[in-house]
Parts: structure tokens; C-alpha cells; sequence
């Protein structure tokens, strides 16, 4: 039994609550159970200048996760990111970077940020589906100022974790399932069902295709009711 009696294919308690930052343009907080992360959208005219002469804008992401985010002090990374934080960035940027047309965001770069204030297993799923909302209220604000002609998103996305726990398949994993499982996955998928990202690993044994793809089933029915939550949190957004 799970805990709160929570069936197996069903998310956590999920709540995103729009407009958490005075000062950027597009900001969110994102709870999934007891992991809580806030996701801010910076609009940024300077380009790097690798970007010069693209004629395309950028989306780029960075994570933090917050000294006592987790049961024992972790230290800041002051002296560089380190491989999982960096990997767990590059994984949000493309993901928003996959659904959003790029060159109507020429001239600019928005810049994600995910600080992780408590963790609980999926942080890197929920930064993915928190930074999204962000990211679509900056564009709001940017359209409504007239410095794009209109919105980039092309579609929705968001990301899930999903694990075979004493065989059985679970949906939003809680650390205590995901340093269990038998099989481990997060999903970045679209709301259309197009794939951005798959990261699964089989503890101790390999899992089968028809374990993999029943997996992925119910991932996308999580994906399809965090999209929902992502729709009433923009809708509800001060733009």
C-alpha cells in the first residue's frame, strides 16, 4: 500500500501557484506531495555570442537544489555545478526548447531557474512541468509588450517519473519508492503524445518492451493531468 492509500496510477497531491515572484516575468511554485519547487522565467536581451546571426532566440535552464531541500545539509555548489545538476539543466532547457518555436524569440533568451526548496523524489520531472508554467507566462507578458508577435508554444509538456516497485507498476514516485524500485523512468512527453525524453534504468535485472511500454502508458496518463494543472495555473495568472 502506498502511502495516503494513493493507488498506483495516481500523481501526488499537485498544486501550481502562479505569480510567486514580484520580479520576473513568469514565476511559479510547484508542489508534487512534499516536493516543493520554485521556477522562475527571466527575459533576457543580451545574446550570447554564439547566437549572433541565428535569428532565433534561447531557453535555458539552471537547478539548485537548496541546502536543507533534503533530510540531511547539502552543501551550495559555489565552486561549479556538478555532473547530476548539470545533466538535470541541460534536461529542462531542451524540454522546453522542443515546444516552442525559436525564432519568433529572436532577440531574446529566457532563462529558467528551478530551486529546489524540498525534495522528494521527481525533482527533475516537476522542474520540467513547474519551469513550463513559468515559461508560458513570461511569453504572455512578452506578446502583451509587443516584443513577440505572438506566442511560441507549440504544444504543452510536461514530465513524470514512473517505477516497477515488488512489480508493480507506479506512477509519481516518492524517494522512498524511487530508492526501491526495481525500474526506474522519467517521461518528457507532450500533451499530443510526441517523446522529448526517456531516462529508465532496471535495478539488478532488465525489464521487458511490454514492461517498458505499459510504463509508458501511465506516464501519459500522469503527463495529461499535469497538463490540466498547467492550463488552470496559466489561466490563472496575472498577464
Amino acid at each position: 500500500m502506498r502511502k495516503n492509500e494513493r493507488k498506483h496510477n495516481e500523481l501526488r497531491n499537485i498544486e501550481i501557484i502562479p505569480d510567486v515572484n514580484l520580479y520576473a516575468e513568469g514565476s511559479c511554485l510547484i508542489k508534487c506531495g512534499n516536493t516543493h519547487i520554485l521556477c522562475t522565467a527571466s527575459v533576457d536581451d543580451k545574446l550570447p555570442s554564439w547566437l549572433k546571426g541565428e535569428e532565433k532566440g534561447w531557453i535555458t535552464a539552471e537547478y539548485s537544489l537548496l541546502p536543507r531541500a533534503t533530510h540531511t545539509r547539502v552543501n551550495r555548489e559555489t565552486k561549479g555545478v556538478s555532473g547530476r545538476t548539470q545533466e538535470i539543466q541541460r534536461l529542462i532547457g531542451r524540454s522546453l526548447r522542443a515546444v516552442c518555436d525559436l525564432k519568433i524569440l529572436n532577440g531574446y533568451v529566457i532563462h529558467i531557474d528551478c530551486d529546489v526548496l524540498q525534495a522528494d523524489g521527481g525533482t527533475r520531472t516537476a522542474s520540467i512541468t513547474g519551469g513550463f508554467v513559468a515559461l508560458c507566462i513570461a511569453l504572455e507578458k512578452m506578446v502583451k509588450n509587443n516584443q513577440i508577435p505572438y506566442n511560441p508554444i507549440k504544444e504543452s509538456i510536461a514530465a513524470i517519473s514512473v517505477g516497477i516497485c515488488n512489480d508493480v507498476n507506479l506512477l509519481d514516485l516518492e524517494y522512498e519508492e524511487d530508492s526501491k524500485a526495481e525500474v526506474d523512468a522519467n517521461f518528457v512527453l507532450t500533451e499530443s503524445g510526441n517523446i522529448v525524453e526517456i531516462q529508465g534504468t532496471a535495478e539488478e535485472k532488465p525489464f521487458s518492451k511490454t514492461s517498458y511500454l505499459a510504463l509508458m502508458e501511465l506516464a501519459q496518463e500522469g503527463v495529461n493531468n499535469l497538463i490540466i494543472k498547467q492550463k488552470e495555473a496559466i489561466k490563472n495568472a496575472k498577464i
